[in-house]
Formats: C-alpha cells, sequence, structure tokens
C-alpha cells in the first residue's frame, strides 16, 4: 500500500509546481468589442438574469451582455454612433419599493454604461418588448411609451441627454419610428396616429388616421416589421396589413393572406411571443407558424413561413428543431453517438410538447443571412440559412432562458 503512495507523491509535487508557473490572472480587465459588429451577432434577452447578451450566432461565442432591470430586457441601437440604449426600471426593494425608470446609455464596445436620462416611472413593461420604445430614423431622439393606464409617451433627446418631453396620447399606444421627427403608434380603433416633434424633441403635432383594421373581428397583434418605409403587421387570423409611411400621411394597402383555404382548414396561425421578421434586402417576410385551434395565437411555433413581401406569396416552409437545452445555462450536449441520440430525443420532446415549441425569430441582415429561433424554456438558439432554411447547428449564449431576439443592422458604428 505504501508504494503507490510513494510513486503519487511526486507527480502531486510536479502538478503543483507546474500550477505555480501559470500566470495570474489579472482582475477588473475591460475587454472591448471590435466594432463595426460582424454579420451574425444577435442579442438575448433573458429575463431572469434581467440582461441581454450579445452571442455570435455563426460561432456561438458569448461576446458580453449589459443589464436590463425589471422586466423583459430589450434594447435600442443607434446606427450613427457606438451607443446602445436600455429602457430600465429598478425598484429599490428588488421587486417593490420606490420605483425609478431610467434610459441607460451603453458604450457599443466596452458594453460599460456612460450616462443615464432619470424618465418618468410610468414606462409600459409587458411579456413582449415589441412597441415599447423606438430611436429616430436619425438616432436624435428616443420615444419609451408609457402606461399608467393612461398612454404617453416620453421623449429623449439623445446628443443633449434630457428628457424633451411627455407627450400624451389617449387611446393610442406603442412606438414605431416613421422618420426623423416622426414616431407612428397603434390605436384602439384600429386607426394609426403619427406623432410629430419639432426640433428640440416637444411635440410638434398629433395625426389621427381613419381605422385601417378592425379591433372587434381581427386586430393586428402589435408585432410589427419594417422594410423601408412599409411596416408589416400581421391580424390573429394571418392577413398582413401594409402601412406606407414614406409620405406626409399615411397609406393602407389592401390586407393580404398568409394563408390559403387548406392552411386555414389545417389550423395554421401565427404563433409565438415574437412572431415576424424581415430581411430587408431580400424582401422577405418571415412568420413563425403552428397549427392550433382559436385564441392560440401566442403558443409557441414549429415552422417558419418565408413569403416574398412585394409579391404577397409564400416561398417556402421551414421545419424548426429544437434550438437545444441548458441546466442553469450550462448547455447540455454529447458527441458521437451519444450526440445523434440526445439531437433525436430533443426534436422529439419538442414536436410532442408544445410548449417547447420556437417562441421568437429574428433574421440577420447581412449577405448570407442566418435565421435564428428561440424557446422561452430551451436556454439554446437555432441557427439556419434564412435563404435555404436548411438547419446549420445550435448555440449557446450563456443564459437560464431566451425570450428576446433582437438583430440590428448597422448598429454601433464609430
Amino acid at each position: 500500500m505504501r508504494r503507490p503512495l510513494a510513486l503519487l507523491l511526486p507527480l502531486v509535487a510536479a502538478a503543483s509546481l507546474a500550477r505555480a508557473d501559470l500566470p495570474f490572472e489579472v482582475p477588473g480587465r475591460v475587454e472591448t468589442i471590435a466594432l463595426p459588429p460582424a454579420p451574425h451577432w444577435v442579442w438575448v434577452g433573458d429575463p431572469l438574469l434581467r440582461r441581454t447578451a450579445l452571442v455570435d450566432a455563426g460561432t456561438g461565442r458569448l461576446l458580453g451582455m449589459v443589464s436590463s432591470g425589471f422586466g423583459m430586457p430589450a434594447a435600442l441601437f443607434a446606427r450613427s454612433r457606438p451607443e446602445i440604449y436600455v429602457p430600465e426600471t429598478h425598484y429599490t426593494r428588488g421587486s417593490r419599493g420606490e420605483r425609478a425608470d431610467v434610459l441607460t446609455i451603453y458604450d457599443a464596445a466596452t458594453l460599460a454604461p456612460t450616462g443615464e436620462v432619470v424618465l418618468p416611472a410610468k414606462r409600459a413593461i409587458a411579456a413582449t418588448t415589441d412597441g415599447l420604445a423606438a430611436l429616430s430614423d436619425d438616432d436624435r431622439f428616443a420615444a419609451i411609451f408609457n402606461l399608467t393606464p393612461a398612454t404617453s409617451v416620453s421623449v429623449v433627446d439623445l446628443e443633449a441627454r434630457v428628457l424633451s418631453d411627455e407627450i400624451p396620447t389617449p387611446g393610442c399606444s406603442l412606438v414605431y419610428p416613421a422618420g426623423a421627427r416622426r414616431f407612428a403608434m397603434l390605436c384602439a380603433d384600429g386607426a394609426l396616429l403619427l406623432l410629430h416633434l419639432d426640433e428640440s424633441g416637444r411635440r410638434a403635432g398629433l395625426a389621427r388616421s381613419e381605422p385601417f383594421f378592425d379591433p372587434s373581428e381581427d386586430p393586428v397583434t402589435e408585432k410589427g416589421v419594417r422594410i423601408g418605409e412599409r411596416w408589416y403587421f400581421v391580424s390573429f387570423a394571418g392577413r398582413v396589413h401594409e402601412v406606407d409611411l414614406s409620405g406626409e400621411s399615411p397609406r393602407f394597402a389592401e390586407p393580404w393572406p398568409l394563408f390559403d383555404d387548406d392552411a386555414r382548414s389545417e389550423g395554421w396561425q401565427v404563433g409565438g411571443a415574437q412572431h415576424l421578421a424581415v430581411h430587408e434586402a431580400d424582401g422577405r417576410l418571415y412568420a413563425l407558424v403552428h397549427r392550433g385551434g382559436p385564441d392560440e395565437h401566442k403558443h409557441p411555433g414549429t415552422e417558419v413561413w418565408v413569403y416574398a413581401a412585394e409579391e404577397r406569396r409564400r416561398m417556402r416552409r421551414i421545419e424548426l428543431q429544437s434550438p437545444g437545452l441548458t441546466f442553469l445555462g450550462v448547455p447540455i450536449e454529447a458527441d458521437g453517438m451519444a450526440g445523434s441520440i440526445l439531437d433525436w430525443l430533443l426534436n422529439r420532446v419538442f414536436r410532442s410538447v408544445p410548449e417547447l415549441g420556437i417562441d421568437s425569430i429574428a433574421v440577420t441582415q447581412d449577405d448570407d443571412p442566418l435565421l435564428v429561433t428561440v424557446g422561452a424554456f430551451s436556454g439554446g438558439i437555432g441557427t439556419y440559412d434564412a435563404r435555404s432554411g436548411e438547419f446549420r447547428g445550435r448555440v449557446f449564449g450563456g443564459n437560464m432562458t431566451n425570450a428576446i431576439l433582437q438583430a440590428p443592422s448597422g448598429w454601433g458604428r464609430p
């Protein structure tokens, strides 16, 4: 019994000496992100960790993260300067106490906070972030939607870093960019409100259109997407409403259906919390869909249907796979035969348990675009060739859950 122990002691001593030769890690070092961003970088929001994480969907590397405070995490990305803006809510006792709302300004290269603007403590917090905040097209102003339940918009001058105005918008909600000094809002009667700002960011006028959808018969969802000056909103029944905001007044095209009679008879409908995405250069509209019954439009999706937006025709169906599982942010993976069995099991469970479907999609805006998918209970990120629909694989960004996807184009330019 003593000989093995005698042989082991020199090995332990050698290992100790080897460890002693390793360089010491210096704490407090700040890495920087090379800007402009790489084509396949996406932001993935985790409400449990209260952050949005920057992930390279092509390589799977976690590049950094910014804090987001209470509620669903989402950010605004400037295209003309290296800054990121995050509407945040904080409570003095964590989940209770005195409330403080701020718009925090982050350096896009270091992801370090560089300033903040105090907001009226009434910004809307919802299960999804579509329409809760927006940047003007020239990055000068940020508009943050408030709900108390009275509706209003807080306007922040991002150059002066001050609150410019709070503008009441009774009956109209959410904010969508519509120019350098203009934001669009959806109204409860189906109309569109255009909010005009002056050069100081104060209210210059409100213009309300005639209703363009019927909120009683078939309301649109708030998850609008944009190609150029045209916004696309999809109704619960799968009708696409196009809103052209290139002129002084909005123009509404005749709605067109995502689903033909056969698809409707089979129960196909939009699904998930973030069910639309676009590739602007290709003019493609991506819709997350599933089969379900009445009032199941928020159930997770199982396929993505791709449309030529200008031609109003479906081009492709993409059958989705499981984005992968994590445990406390650590991916569950395997190689070889075990990996094949795990992949088969993940997809079997994915297709058998509706709650494990896809909740959010996004498309990168480069010349070789990726379709990116996440599920609220998965922790992983699925990637696909956005043009062919081929499954590329899974990446993991360290989140415990993935709720919001953002693939902004041209952000953070120095």
